[in-house]
């Protein structure tokens, strides 16, 4: 079945995004087991001899394995308006019960997408990863085992503007200011949310920036149609 970007229900697309951290704040405090499997993980990232696992593991919320999700934000548009919400704590299951239900309820229609930038690498395959390991079953719309590649419901933006070219990587920022977006970038940027969240203890920072995310998500689907863009005071944060 032909896919054509023009036909979507806006209406009936998910944007999220979701911000991770490594799984405990330091190298010394994964189990004994865990380290050495975080050694042997290290030892293919390596690329200078400073990098130590040690040194590393600041990298390890990016992998679903090594990492935990602490905040999900999720938006929609009606009519005119876009409505985001947060899902975020330190107990993962909880936030990830609750997003599961958000998509149980509203997104198992056969009409419902799911939209993220390198979604698809990422938020998709992460959070359904992280819901097995908390013992989730899978929403019917992350649960692509089985299915033909034209019924997978999930949008890429970032996948959208390679028209094709795989080698090529575009970050959220950047397609921000080519089609003129206010940036998605607050106080902090993703390098940072690990330090915010174990030193800092401020999820609800964590949790607007990845509003931002969210919204810009949405900003540049929309442009990408060439539908206009959400207007500030037509945004609603819950």
């Amino acid at each position: 079945m032909a896919f054509n970007i023009y036909n979507i229900n806006i209406s009936k697309i998910l944007f999220l995004d979701i911000e991770t951290v490594p799984m405990v704040e330091g190298f010394d405090m994964l189990p004994e087991n865990f380290k050495k499997l975080w050694e042997k993980k290290a030892g293919y990232l390596k690329k200078e001899d400073e990098d130590t696992p040690e040194k590393l593991f600041n990298r390890a919320g990016i992998y679903s394995e090594f990492g935990k999700i602490v905040c999900i934000s999720a938006g929609f548009i009606k009519n005119e308006e876009f409505r985001v919400k947060s899902f975020y704590g330190d107990d993962e299951k909880i936030l990830l019960n609750e997003f599961s239900d958000l998509l149980n309820n509203h997104y198992s229609g056969a009409d419902s997408l799911l939209c993220a930038h390198n979604g698809k690498e990422f938020d998709y395959p992460y959070i359904a990863r992280r819901m097995i390991i908390n013992g989730l079953r899978l929403p019917s719309i992350l649960n692509i085992a089985g299915k033909k590649p034209w019924e997978v419901a999930h949008l890429d933006t970032m996948e959208l503007w390679k028209f094709g070219d795989y080698k090529n990587y575009t970050s959220l920022d950047l397609l921000a200011a080519i089609f003129g977006i206010a940036t998605p970038k607050g106080d902090i940027d993703g390098s940072q949310v690990a330090e915010v969240y174990y030193k800092e203890k401020d999820l609800e920072r964590i949790a607007k920036y990845c509003q931002r995310d969210t919204l810009t998500v949405a900003q540049i689907l929309l442009s990408y149609i060439g539908k206009p863009i959400i207007k500030e005071e037509n945004i609603i944060y819950s």
